[in-house]
């Protein structure tokens, strides 16, 4: 096990950086930090008279934080190798006044990385590896990044209608900021959210690029980088490299079949809460030429004297559109045991009970990918978040059955948690050997404060233990260890 001494002169920094913050009062913070990672704006600028005013009554959030990854295999060989990233990080957003319905965002992010170059091979960093780009590091050594984030134009002059183009975060059932790391995940998009129906929340969106947590220039949407791609080291780290991206879907494949390789992405979310009790969800997405997903899920609230019950089920279709004879029914590109190795066609049906008595809420679910082909959805959402999804598993792969008991304790909706909040879960995952995925069971506990004294300082612990049940994988269980500190002013 390695020293831990590299992450305390992170936490050091950190500490140091907020040492002059005073006591907080019981006024809410102009933004707060959510158990789920997303930022809560709790005052934004308000509607100005005159151009000029929209940047003196405009408003800055920053944000200072500090994260450590430490991942502890049981048996250390050519493939898995223990190892230690943190870093450094910062973030300042500026949100302008708004004037004749108008009204802009930027957000710059920067982070410093440390790892030990000579022990840590900066391909098997994997749960550290968003603290920096590999892609930049194997090029020009650099342990840093310095983005604009965010970048983009509202407007709301529409009845209970915002439209917003530039970058930005989509937060949808298939693309999210999942800002767990040191930058958040964001599109290059044109953004319309609306209200005007009654009891009906509607997004829908055009997002033309990516620029995922590790990257410091925007990306393709659906495709992997090849050497074809760029002549640079590491191509496949260049383009869409998140960890559940179709491997198969390269830039060669994609150009010898005819098919775009900067094809769009267009997604839709509908929410409507018009039955009492029952909030009914429709999510869609589409990749012309490639693929294209869609979801439909029901949860019904039964109120009984002194808690509740909430039934709820999920149901994903996703159709082939040309992508499956690219890439193939598999996300890793082998599709030994595949029924039809050539085609996407898929589908997931999951359940839960959620179970809310006082503080603790208490959730039983299962999901089931059919015997066809994986899921791909690459963009940050997961297809069982919220019911088998726990931190860094991906169990969406075809003729996979998940069930989890999770609970949770000291919820809110404010990102205010001066008692400790705490997640904790169990996951059995049931997954096909012959497509050379290994049954598991996954451990989880996460613990996230707000300092009393000082309450616009959150730490956050996260520990992941995965035990492998086939005794010959018993080597390869592991130890994912996460320790965050965020101080907002």
């Amino acid at each position: 096990m390695k020293i831990l001494f590299q992450p305390l002169s992170t936490i050091v920094l950190s500490l140091g950086l907020i040492a002059t913050a005073v006591v907080a009062n019981e006024k809410l913070p102009k933004h707060t930090l959510k158990a789920n990672s997303q930022i809560v704006y709790n005052e934004t600028p308000k509607q100005v008279d005159s151009f000029g005013k929209i940047f003196s009554e405009g408003m800055y959030y920053g944000r200072i934080r500090s994260n450590t990854f430490y991942l502890d295999y049981k048996t250390n060989d050519s493939t898995h190798s223990d190892h230690l990233t943190s870093g450094l990080g910062a973030s300042f957003i500026v949100k302008s006044a708004k004037y004749a319905d108008f009204d802009f965002t930027t957000g710059l992010y920067a982070s410093q990385a440390t790892f030990w170059d000579r022990n840590d091979n900066v391909a098997d960093l994997k749960k550290g590896k968003d603290v920096m780009s590999r892609f930049d590091y194997a090029n020009h050594g650099d342990k840093y990044m310095a983005v604009l984030g965010q970048a983009y134009l509202q407007y709301s002059g529409i009845n209970s209608t915002k439209i917003s183009i530039g970058r930005q975060l989509v937060e949808t059932f298939y693309t999210k900021s999942n800002d767990t790391k040191m930058f958040p995940n964001t599109f290059d998009a044109f953004v319309l959210e609306t209200k005007a129906l009654a009891n009906t929340k509607i997004q829908a969106a055009y997002l033309y690029e990516q620029k995922l947590r590790d990257h410091t220039k925007p990306h393709a949407i659906l495709m992997y980088g090849d050497a074809n791609s760029t002549s640079k080291a590491k191509p496949q780290w260049s383009e869409n490299d998140d960890s559940a991206m179709h491997k198969g879907l390269t830039y060669t494949a994609l150009k010898a079949a005819g098919k775009p390789t900067d094809a769009p992405l267009l997604v839709m979310d509908i929410k409507n809460s018009s039955i009492e009790n029952l909030k009914l969800d429709a999510s869609f997405y589409n990749v012309p030429e490639l693929l294209s997903q869609a979801m439909l899920e029901a949860n019904y609230e039964i109120a009984m004297n002194g808690f509740s019950l909430s039934p709820g089920i999920r149901y994903i279709r996703q159709f082939d559109n040309g992508a499956g004879s690219v890439g193939g029914a598999s996300l890793t590109g082998n599709t030994h045991g595949y029924k039809k190795a050539d085609s996407l066609d898929s589908q997931m049906i999951a359940a839960k009970i959620v179970t809310k008595i006082d503080n603790y809420k208490i959730n039983l679910a299962y999901s089931h990918i059919f015997d066809e082909a994986d899921l791909v959805t690459p963009w940050r959402g997961f297809p069982t978040a919220g019911y088998t999804r726990s931190m860094a598993r991906y169990n969406w792969r075809a003729n996979t059955k998940s069930y989890r008991l999770e609970v949770v304790r000291n919820d809110n909706a404010n990102g205010i948690y001066k008692d400790i909040f705490t997640q904790a879960s169990i996951l059995f995952t049931n997954a096909d050997e012959n497509k050379k995925a290994k049954d598991e069971i996954y451990y989880y506990v996460g613990l996230i404060q707000n300092i009393p004294t000082m309450i616009d300082l959150q730490w956050r612990l996260r520990l992941g233990y995965v035990q492998y049940t086939d005794a010959d994988e018993s080597d390869n269980n592991e130890l994912d260890a996460r320790f965050e500190l965020n101080y907002l002013f």
